[in-house]
């Protein structure tokens, strides 16, 4: 089955854990990727009005992807969803930060898009509202099904 593996905005502006970004970036040289990066435009996305918080506008990726998308707000560019519908996917492997908000729109947006998200939670961490992730995994599992449960379950064929 082709997988791909889509990789939500891990960037400066979240302090994700060294060990993620290290795990992640490893995963991405073993499939396709994307990644998106939260970048701040308060005349996109009100942010900074109605959060009193906004992601640095200048924000790069930090885990090296085939592709990056920026975004503004939660969900993913239409550019991304696109890209991944081209490359014909038998599932899209999500991991990355806030699994409750961005994460979950990443979900949404790919199952719309007839794609299928598959969750890593053990690549994924959640907002301020529950760092662990479980929250996010638990409403991802009730809304798209797959989440796996660990590196196992990722059946990565090697590269002849």
């Amino acid at each position: 089955m082709k997988q791909v593996l889509y990789i939500v905005d891990v960037q400066p502006s979240f302090n994700p854990p060294a060990a993620l970004v290290a795990e992640i970036s490893a995963l991405a040289t073993t499939v396709p990727s994307i990644a998106t990066v939260e970048r701040h435009d308060e005349s996109v996305t009100p942010f900074e009005r109605q959060l009193g918080w906004k992601p640095g506008r200048d924000d790069e990726s930090l885990v090296a992807a085939d592709r990056i998308f920026i975004k503004h707000g939660y969900a993913p560019p239409k550019a991304a969803i696109d890209h991944l519908r081209s490359l014909n996917p038998g599932r899209v492997l999500v991991c990355g930060i806030q699994a409750d908000t961005c994460v979950l729109a990443a979900g949404f947006a790919l199952f719309d898009a007839g794609l299928h998200p598959t969750l890593l939670p053990w690549l994924t961490v959640g907002s301020s509202l529950d760092r662990s992730g479980e929250l996010g995994a638990r409403l991802w599992k009730h809304h798209f099904g797959a989440v796996l449960a660990g590196p196992h379950e990722l059946d990565i064929q090697p590269s002849v």
